[in-house]
């Protein structure tokens, strides 16, 4: 697949540099331009590009950049991506931390239907529960012990299955978490992130996520 990536941090270079490796044609973008980015290339094969070039003519898209520059896109970077083209959405939340406050999650809206609505245009939510590092390198093979599970959440089922392979495909159960509408259960504060669980564990940490936010990750 050709796929886009915008946000060249630390999970956008990891799926960068695995993506290649998984023989994926990969173009990466920034906020400050391909010029920026001769380090990331050289380290992860992907090519640099405008924000822009990184949603034409793509087969998938991955947005994993700070939530609060997620309203700071272009304008309309995304009306002519077609609907069916799946797009990963990886951001996090964290309001004390680093975003500041975001009105609508703070009154209960889940954070990838925000992720959603700035940008036009549904999101499959999967690798925000996971460390950089972890996932670089710690993919294995199907039925080995030990593989990480991660979870899949979304609304489109075809865009969702795409998703789930492309994740087997990088070394990880890949485990459908529900809806956007369920995808809470997989943020920041709740059981499933950032805690390399297997399938089944996760399947009960997911289950087991308690509703409310936690003050930390609360604004």
């Amino acid at each position: 697949m050709r796929i886009g990536i915008i946000g060249a941090g630390r999970i956008g270079s990891a799926l960068a540099r695995r993506l290649t490796e998984l023989g994926h044609r990969i173009v990466i973008a920034n906020s400050r331009g391909p010029a920026t980015l001769a380090d990331v290339a050289a380290k992860t094969g992907a090519t640099p590009v405008a924000v822009e070039d990184a949603v034409r003519g793509v087969d998938l898209i991955v947005l994993t950049i700070p939530m609060k520059n997620v309203s700071q896109l272009p304008s309309g970077l995304f009306a002519s991506v077609p609907a069916a083209t799946p797009i990963i959405d990886t951001c996090n939340y964290y309001p004390r931390q680093r975003d500041g406050r975001i009105a609508e999650i703070e009154d209960s809206l889940v954070e990838s239907a925000w992720v959603a609505r700035q940008i036009g245009h549904s999101v499959v939510k999967v690798f925000n529960s996971i460390y950089a590092q972890h996932l670089a390198d710690f993919g294995k093979e199907s039925g080995s012990p030990g593989r990480i599970a991660l979870p899949v959440a979304g609304d489109d089922p075809a865009a969702k299955a795409i998703v789930l392979t492309l994740v087997e495909s990088l070394g990880f159960d890949a485990l459908d978490a529900g809806p956007i509408a369920e995808s809470w259960r997989q943020q920041p504060g709740t059981p499933a992130y950032c805690t390399d669980l297997s399938a089944a564990a996760l399947r009960k940490a997911l289950a087991d996520a308690p509703h409310a936010r936690t003050a930390n990750w609360r604004a």
